[in-house]
């Protein structure tokens, strides 16, 4: 039986910056005590709002909680943006390092009464701040799933690997370089609701209905981004419609990380008429519209809703 790669040991392999393995290293060791409150904690209405008006479970809160802690504490941040926060959160200069980290903390997080898999998301800057940054100045995204293993994708611009958690609490490689096959057989199609008033879309559903594809769309973001990645085929998407013409995900903490592990895979990431990762970053709340996935069926979604 061949030795089990911690990720560890994957990250030292590559020869990253300390620093930015070390800030890996934190995130995971994090989402291990996020996974322990999921199984602990209560799962009920926190009584809150963030900063969208959307209500914050409790675990929603003590997500965010955990993640900002454990990362201002960790030297090696510049700052903190969150998707449950309002403002982004400057590190003290006397724990001031060097990357800017933007996130998630809990993705999908209306399933979790369902008891569905859920994740979190991350996207690492080398950078004082993100404002006027793009997603390409990204240096390493990472995606953490929590379903019935908890497994992570990370990216350093050097290929996307996944690592699972296993039964004595360490991450361990279960596949590298992962890629992502031209065409797509599954289909994941957010914001269904939008068929409806864009006629555009519902052809393009149509089209995957009538050529057999196959659905696989839980209502969250990153158990189907990870789907894709397991069959290594697959496209995912939340178009734009006309009450909310920039659809509902933030370019931050969603589309840019996606969008960053996905073209690191060979597959492709636009919002229609824009690659994702070239979109400036200018509000914590910008949203944009999002196909990604499988290079010919992206290309396919941006000529059938062009």
């Amino acid at each position: 039986m061949s030795e089990q790669v911690s990720l560890n040991k994957h990250l030292r392999d590559a020869k990253i910056d300390h620093d930015l393995m070390h800030l890996i290293l934190k995130i995971t060791q994090s989402s291990k005590y996020i996974h322990h409150a999921m199984q602990t904690g209560d799962l009920g209405l926190a009584g809150t709002s963030n900063m969208y008006g959307e209500d914050q479970l409790a675990l929603d809160v003590v997500s965010n909680q955990i993640f900002v802690k454990e990362l201002e504490d960790s030297n090696y941040t510049s700052c903190l943006a969150s998707e449950e926060m309002d403002e982004i959160c400057k590190i003290p200069e006397e724990k001031k390092g060097k990357y800017a980290v933007v996130f998630d903390p809990l993705d999908g997080s209306s399933l979790v009464d369902a008891n569905m898999a859920i994740g979190s998301i991350f996207g690492i800057y080398e950078a004082e701040h993100v404002m006027g940054k793009t997603g390409d100045d990204q240096v390493a995204s990472i995606i953490i799933v929590y379903g019935p293993r908890v497994s992570l994708l990370y990216t350093t611009r050097n290929g996307v690997h996944e690592f699972i958690l296993n039964a004595v609490g360490e991450f361990v490689l279960s596949k590298e370089n992962i890629k992502l096959e031209k065409d797509a057989k599954h289909f994941a199609p957010g914001n269904l609701r939008a068929v409806a008033t864009e006629e555009k879309y519902r052809k393009l559903v149509d089209s995957w209905m009538d050529e057999k594809y196959t659905l696989r769309y839980s209502g969250g973001m990153v158990p189907d981004i990870n789907h894709m990645f397991m069959k290594e085929e697959g496209v995912f998407t939340y178009p734009g419609y006309h009450e909310k013409p920039d659809g509902k995900l933030r370019l931050l903490y969603e589309c840019a990380p996606i969008a960053l592990l996905v073209e690191e895979a060979g597959g492709r990431a636009t919002n229609g008429k824009e690659r994702i990762l070239d979109l400036e970053i200018t509000s914590l709340d910008q949203r944009t519209p999002i196909f990604v996935g499988s290079e010919n069926e992206v290309i396919k979604v941006e000529k059938m809703l062009s």
